[in-house]
């Protein structure tokens, strides 16, 4: 009832696991993975154990080859379960119980496996890898939903479509776990969900050169700053949030009138942002002469 994709990124050695069913919020038990460790995906009679204990024994310099035979073997509902692994290091494995139901199978190749259940037709899993491999997205995550698109393609769950999910780890881990995790996304119910799934990880995208751009600014550096809020906006003109703060930044370079064509776009979508311009101005959290700030405030017209 689920097709997915575990795989290591041979350029950067990123970890992901990406996974789309017609099962109500199927990425909450499907994918694990972590940073400097592995990936999982453990679905069909799904057992969720096979997550973290996968991850356990990788951890402790376990192969993923090594970690799924030795779960595998102490499984009783073996002949149900379908799980795939990949370490750090890009050894991969899977294993699909002879009782899971048809159509029901798994590619492995260099750093990544396929593998899927309940699907229209056979041609899933190998449409997924050949995906992934002729993908020429920019990062990990996006090869991954290439591989969930090709899946779909091929008539993906016989049921149909209703949730989606990715999870994509660094290939070292920090200090900072919090920062371990690229991506981590979830559709739960959705007539679309890999579309809601993609534009999900391109928001994301734009949010995350948001995040760029505040610690360039705490840093001094306000062109650089400046570019990643307008890469943000070029991505999602109609985002009222991105346009929010891209605006302001405009205005902090004298870019008025970019600045006021961007702030419009967080007007129209709700009277709020105008109060919140006005708060952040009145209790010193802008750095932006009075007059600014006066020309990005929306103007009514004249009172009797």
């Amino acid at each position: 009832m689920t097709y997915s994709i575990v795989a290591r990124d041979p350029n950067t050695g990123d970890l992901g696991v990406a996974v789309q069913s017609h099962w109500f919020a199927a990425g909450s038990q499907v994918m694990w993975a972590e940073a400097g460790v592995g990936a999982v995906a453990t679905q069909a009679m799904v057992e969720p154990a096979y997550g973290p204990r996968g991850l356990a024994l990788m951890r402790e310099g376990r192969s993923a080859s090594a970690a799924i035979a030795e779960l595998v073997a102490a499984d009783e509902g073996r002949d149900h379960r379908q799980v795939a692994m990949v370490d750090a290091h890009g050894d991969v494995a899977a294993h699909t119980g002879v009782r899971c139901m048809r159509e029901a199978g798994h590619r492995m190749s260099d750093g990544v496996s396929a593998q899927a259940n309940m699907m229209l037709r056979p041609t899933v899993w190998p449409a997924m890898v050949e995906a992934y491999e002729r993908s020429r997205g920019p990062d990990l995550a996006h090869r991954l939903l290439d591989a969930l698109d090709a899946a779909q393609a091929e008539g993906g769950d016989i049921r149909g479509r209703q949730a989606a999910g990715i999870l994509v780890v660094r290939a070292t881990p920090t200090e900072r776990p919090w920062e371990d995790v690229i991506v981590h996304l979830r559709v739960d119910d959705h007539p679309e969900p890999l579309a809601e799934l993609r534009r999900l990880v391109e928001l994301k995208s734009a949010y995350d050169r948001l995040e760029a751009a505040e610690r360039l600014e705490l840093s001094g550096d306000l062109a650089g700053a400046l570019r990643e809020q307008e890469a943000a906006l070029a991505s999602h003109p109609d985002h009222p949030e991105i346009a929010f703060w891209a605006a302001l930044g405009l205005a902090g370079a004298g870019r008025l009138d970019e600045a006021r064509r961007a702030i419009e776009v967080a007007y129209r979508d709700h009277d709020g942002w105008a109060e919140l311009l006005r708060r952040l101005a009145k209790d010193g959290f802008l750095d932006l002469p009075q007059e600014r700030v006066a020309a990005l405030l929306p103007h009514d017209g004249p009172t009797a």
